[in-house]
């Protein structure tokens, strides 16, 4: 019973943190949002390059002043296992949202978080997002799936 309120605290924890996470991510501030990432965090995302590694926040204030007011979303099947100082979120990810270009943006994606507690605070140190690709030879991502 201990332990099972215990992962329970753990959890409401972590979805706390990520909500606040995805409400400054929504809101373009850079410096809020990556205060919830690991110094040394590592980030595989949908634009290159393959891999980034620790904070940006000139590359991602960068990318913020792209889209034109708040960046919209919303998750579906999520998931959050938790195993003592580390835990694992996945889900379905929606971003919505009107580029600087005009360009408006409806995207689905995969999205897997690596978590890590730090002097007794939950950080993101991996994340990986996706989108699936056409197994036809083309090689194009398939940006209009939905769930």
């Amino acid at each position: 019973m201990k332990d099972e309120a215990k992962t329970r605290s753990e959890e409401e924890a972590i979805i706390a943190m990520l909500m606040m996470r995805a409400r400054a991510l929504g809101e373009k501030n850079a410096e809020e949002a990556l205060s919830y990432e690991a110094e040394d965090s590592v980030e595989f995302s949908l634009a290159p390059p393959l891999v980034s590694n620790g904070k940006d926040e000139a590359g991602l204030q960068a990318w913020f002043d792209t889209w034109e007011g708040p960046i919209g979303g919303e998750v579906r099947d999520a998931k959050l296992t938790v195993g003592g100082d580390v835990a694992f979120w996945s889900g379905l990810m929606h971003m919505t949202g009107t580029k600087t270009d005009g360009a408006e943006v409806d995207l689905w994606f995969r999205q897997t978080l690596g978590l890590v507690k730090q002097d007794g605070r939950w950080l993101v140190a991996h994340q990986h997002a996706s989108v699936p690709f056409a197994m036809d030879g083309s090689g194009r991502a398939l940006l209009d799936l939905q769930p």
